[in-house]
Formats: structure tokens, C-alpha cells, sequence
């Protein structure tokens, strides 16, 4: 994904949270400052794979097998410690630092890619835990313009933005274990959080040219909404970013 392509959703993520975009831009500073290249091409081997891009919903535990027949696992925040739980091993893990950090440098110091995301309300996490996580195992991304080491490959909440990373390294099927839009045990930011993602994933299923059945029944609120911000036939280049 080409930043100049997603800036205007991103543009719209933030008017819609009031979210402040300079404080993004500090928090990639100082991922910047504190992290090094990682080659994308080192997740290579997922291209032409299925990939699962677990998220952490209750459903995760009764959707298990999903995850076990994919060739690559990808997992969110804290569907890695679910995964885990049930012996089925990890791929990547990609995370904002909120929840599970010590389960994140522990996956880098053990040689799994973490991806490893700054945004405008993390930076203490960023400070704290990206210099306790192995260099050469993570990827620190930015919902911001990339500068450095840091990349934005799109997406905004972990799962969305491990979906769109595999998208980028050219993975082949995408599926979905652990996902729920309308989980009842979130908050209300969450929720909204859940919103964006779904319209995220339509833009990516857009572009793909794919199904994603964890869409069923949500596609056409999420073509309205990004009709509005990116105009009619909105997949878009396939550049990088």
C-alpha cells in the first residue's frame, strides 16, 4: 500500500476520532530513533500462502482450526496467547503495545517477526518496550507518512494492519479466525475501532479481488463509507509504502 493512497482514509480515521496527526508523527520519531530496517522481504515465504490473520475475539477459541490449516499465521495483539494455549504457533505477531508487550519481545528474542506500531497515545509503550525486543525481529510501523526504518503498509487496529502486511508481501488466501465486529464485551472507542476495521478489510477485499466471509452481510455500509472518502471504483494502487 502507497501512503498517498491510504492518507486519505487515514485523514479520515482521524477527523472522525479527533485523533491528532502530529502526535502520530512524534510517536514514528521516536520508533524511528530507536528501531532498525527490517526487510519485508524476509516474510517472503508467505507469498502465495494462506494466511491467517487471527484477531482476539471470544470466537478465536471456537475457530481454532482456522488458524491450524493456514500456512502462515499472523496474529493480533493478544490472539497470540489464545493461539499459544492451543499449540498452534505464530507466524507474526502484530501489536500497539497495549496489552501483552512482554509476549511480543519474547517472540523476537525467540526469531518470530513482531510488528511493532506507534501511534499518537503510545509513545511511553514505544519508549519502554521496542529497545527489550530483538532488532532484527521487528518492524515498526506508523499510521503516519513512513520516515526510515519505520513503514506503513495500511491499516489502523491490529488485525486490519496484519491483514493489509500480508497483502503487501503478497500473501495468497486471506482468512479470518477470531474476528467479531459486534462483539458486546467492547467499549464504545472499540467499537468504533471494529467499524473502521470492517471498512478497511472491504477496501483490501476490494483490491484483492477476493471474498473474505468475515465481510458477509457488511459490504455495502463499508462501500458507502469509502465511497465518501475515496469516490467510485476506490481499490486503488498496489504500490509499496
Amino acid at each position: 500500500m502507497n501512503f498517498s493512497t491510504f492518507e486519505p482514509v487515514y485523514e479520515a480515521i482521524l477527523a472522525d476520532f479527533g485523533f491528532d496527526r502530529s502526535a502520530d508523527e512524534r510517536a514514528r520519531e521516536v520508533a524511528a530513533d530507536l528501531a532498525t530496517p527490517f526487510p519485508l522481504d524476509r516474510l517472503g515465504d508467505w507469498r502465495g500462502e494462506t494466511v491467517a490473520v487471527a484477531g482476539a475475539a471470544p470466537c478465536l477459541g471456537d475457530e481454532i482450526e482456522l488458524a491450524r490449516d493456514a500456512d502462515v499465521v499472523v496474529a493480533a495483539s493478544t490472539a497470540v496467547d489464545v493461539l499459544a494455549d492451543r499449540g498452534v504457533a505464530v507466524d507474526c505477531m502484530v501489536t500497539d503495545l497495549d496489552k501483552n508487550p512482554e509476549t511480543a519481545a519474547e517472540l523476537t528474542r525467540e526469531g518470530v517477526p513482531v510488528v511493532a506500531h506507534a501511534h499518537g497515545d503510545n509513545v511511553p509503550a514505544v519508549r519502554e518496550w521496542l529497545p527489550r525486543f530483538a532488532d532484527e525481529w521487528t518492524l515498526a510501523t506508523t499510521q503516519a507518512a513512513p520516515v526510515g526504518p519505520v513503514r506503513n503498509t495500511g491499516g489502523f487496529t491490529d488485525g486490519d494492519r496484519a491483514a493489509f502486511l500480508a497483502d503487501h508481501v503478497g500473501a495468497g488466501e486471506l482468512t479470518f479466525p477470531g474476528w467479531e465486529f459486534d462483539d458486546p464485551d467492547v467499549d464504545p472507542m472499540k467499537a468504533r475501532k471494529l467499524g473502521w476495521a470492517a471498512r478497511l478489510l472491504r477496501w483490501l477485499e476490494r483490491r484483492r479481488g477476493e471474498r473474505f466471509a468475515v465481510l458477509d452481510g457488511r459490504r455495502e455500509p463499508a462501500d458507502e463509507a469509502l465511497e465518501e472518502i475515496l469516490g467510485e471504483g476506490f481499490e486503488g494502487d498496489r504500490g509499496d509504502g
